[in-house]
């Protein structure tokens, strides 16, 4: 059994870290799918495939909310944070292969956090890139962000207006939480607090139009 694992939404200012583990027998079904990479996917296309992916696949999601991840990094970093999320989806799938696409700099030290996280012994590919070259990571791909993309929606119903994707260059997300800042003198639920991105949205609360956000990855 061959396990995919990879997430959607490290780096916005704004909303949860989830991750998806996809797991087949053979990649043959999802390469008929042509499944690719989320990010080379159009939101309409991602949202025809991921049920189609369910039905050749076996689905696991974990979503880590901009609160845990904000508690979390005030002891540790992101890297092992979601390390430890990816261990998990991986232990519950329990499979003879996990492909994982790395979130440190240095490929082999990510595969170790995970290992180290876990009791199952599966054969670790661990690489960057590993959503673009290996249809089961391309797969968890399109769930990671068809999951995020529905909680983003659903946020912005719970907040009354569109919030966007939630990263910091996103034009929806931006004006949101500059008007938000202006109005109510703080950020709105859902919001990573510790993002250095958060703490220059708050310094500049008072300014018409912010400028020079930076992505916090």
């Amino acid at each position: 059994m061959i396990c995919g694992v990879d997430e959607a939404g490290r780096g916005p200012v704004m909303g949860p870290l989830v991750i998806a583990a996809v797991m087949v027998d053979t990649d043959a079904g999802l390469k008929e799918l042509k499944v690719k990479d989320s990010k080379l996917l159009t939101r309409q296309k991602r949202e025809a495939l991921a049920p189609r992916i369910r039905e050749v696949a076996r689905v696991e999601v974990k979503v880590l909310s901009a609160e845990h991840i904000d508690k979390f990094r005030t002891d540790d970093s992101l890297n092992m944070l979601e390390a430890m999320a990816f261990a998990e989806l991986i232990e519950i799938m329990s499979p003879d292969l996990a492909i994982v696409d790395a979130a440190d700099v240095v490929e082999e030290r990510f595969g170790k956090m995970i290992m180290d996280n876990m009791r199952c012994r599966p054969e670790m590919v661990c690489k960057h890139k590993a959503d673009v070259n290996y249809p089961v990571v391309s797969a968890a791909s399109i769930i990671a962000k068809t999951v995020r993309d529905g909680i983003m929606d659903d946020i912005g119903k719970e907040l009354g207006q569109p919030v966007g994707s939630g990263y910091p260059n996103d034009e929806t997300t931006r004006s949101f939480l500059e008007k938000w800042i202006r109005e109510n003198k703080d950020f709105p639920p859902h919001t990573r607090r510790s993002w250095r991105t958060a703490k220059e949205i708050y310094s500049l609360s008072s300014v018409t139009r912010l400028t020079d956000w930076t992505d916090n990855r």
